[in-house]
């Protein structure tokens, strides 16, 4: 059987490498990193641009009685900016036990229980991560509502990067599920997706409307 890629050192390579040796890796012929990476990346941009609003918004005159929100905002942000580009290397390593999993030669004991493990795995894993990025698209939509008006598009992009990082990561979740038998694993995971992205549907337009009149 031919050797595998060796995805074991993922977690000390993707998410440390500089940007451009980053998309110069995502532009190989090998499936990793690809675009569930390139969807963390994008959420850690829309965290870092959350930063930098409540950075540009705390101690401004005017902004004197949103300053411990935008405070609290911002070290969130970098909480959720640190766990996004850990989710780059998550998404590298679900994909390699997938890979080993289904060239496991046939006769493998519980191959069949391996495979459909992996598929979970690498289903729930950009799961977690859309979920959480609901989480800065949340925290963005606070920074144009809020948010020092000089830079509310930085705020407005955040919002658009993490809705697009957040349907980027489910739409992962939605190909790996169907390699998944267990119907009930599915269902409930394609209700959670439904209901999150109408949730963030909801938060978009919001945004939108607040960046419109402010």
């Amino acid at each position: 059987m031919a050797s595998l890629p060796d995805y074991s050192k993922t977690k000390q390579m993707f998410h440390t490498l500089p940007l451009d040796a980053f998309l110069e890796a995502t532009a190989t012929k090998e499936p990793v990193p690809g675009g569930g990476g390139i969807a963390a990346m994008t959420a850690a941009s829309a965290a870092a641009l959350v930063e930098m609003v409540a950075n540009l918004t705390v101690g401004k005159k005017g902004y004197e009685e949103v300053g411990p929100i935008m405070l609290g905002i911002r070290d969130r942000a970098g909480q959720l900016r640190q766990r996004y580009l850990r989710g780059i290397d998550d998404d590298a390593n679900a994909f390699a036990q997938v890979i080993q999993a289904v060239r496991l030669p046939k006769d493998t004991p519980h191959r069949t229980e391996l495979v459909q493990q992996a598929f979970k795995d690498a289903a729930t894993i950009p799961f977690a991560l859309g979920k959480d990025i609901f989480t800065i698209l949340q925290l963005a939509e606070q920074t144009v509502r809020y948010g020092n008006a000089w830079v509310i598009t930085d705020g407005a992009i955040a919002a658009m990067n993490a809705r697009a990082a957040m349907r980027s990561a489910f739409y992962s979740v939605r190909i790996n599920l169907k390699s998944i038998t267990d119907s009930e694993f599915t269902k409930s995971m394609m209700a959670s997706i439904l209901e999150i992205e109408a949730k963030a549907a909801l938060v978009e337009a919001q945004v939108e409307n607040e960046y419109a009149h402010r």
